[in-house]
């Protein structure tokens, strides 16, 4: 089984980073396979709205959003995470999720357990979180928690290895996702499968 940890700062190795090393510590001693994806400094387009990708199940726009589409393909969880800007995520990374959740390849994260992820220096943790979970909880994900919101502080790396609660709620996150990815291989192998949906009924507020 494999998780794959997305590194929403434009620092490939500051304190969101810091945070998802020490979630895959925790997966990696329970026997999950891990890996960082950094989303880069290089800018993200938002979603276009062209509807390209319902053909061919990637986005037009060949960058980061398509590399990670192919990894994902295998991966059995998600982990995103994002330093705080302004009381938000960071732009890039609601550029990626934007386009990555909207893609037809949406479907193939059904099932699949995911997890925010915020680094802030002091204020707007909980609004980041909230934002980022909205992304799971409309694609059927399970989300997974841990003993408080999932949230670390500090100004540098150095700082957030001194937030010895928050690295606890990393450790805590991990150990959960551990272990409910081993109860969903138990009980696909037990022959319990996720839940076929009803056709799709989309209605508006406009008579």
């Amino acid at each position: 089984m494999k998780v794959l940890l997305v590194n929403g700062s434009p620092k490939k190795q500051g304190c969101t980073y810091t945070a998802l090393c020490e979630v895959a510590k925790a997966l990696n001693k329970n026997g999950i396979e891990t890996e960082i994806f950094h989303t880069g400094v290089n800018p993200v387009a938002g979603c276009k709205a062209c509807g390209a990708c319902a053909k061919t199940g990637l986005c037009k726009t060949n960058d980061a959003v398509n590399e990670f589409i192919e990894k994902a393909k295998a991966a059995d969880g998600f982990i995103f995470g994002s330093p705080v800007y302004f009381a938000s995520a960071t732009g890039t990374i609601i550029s990626f999720m934007d386009r990555l959740f909207y893609t037809n390849f949406r479907a193939n994260f059904k099932g699949k357990p995911a997890a925010a992820v915020v680094s802030c220096r002091r204020a707007g943790a909980t609004a980041t979180f909230d934002q980022l979970n909205k992304y799971f909880t409309i694609s059927q994900m399970p989300v997974v928690s841990s003993q408080y919101w999932n949230m670390v502080h500090g100004q540098n790396p150095d700082d957030v290895k001194e937030d010895l609660e928050g690295l606890q709620i990393m450790r805590t996150l991990g150990n959960n996702m551990a272990w409910l990815l081993k109860c969903i291989e138990a009980g696909r192998a037990a022959g319990v499968e996720f839940p076929k949906g009803e056709p799709r009924v989309s209605t508006n507020f406009i008579r």
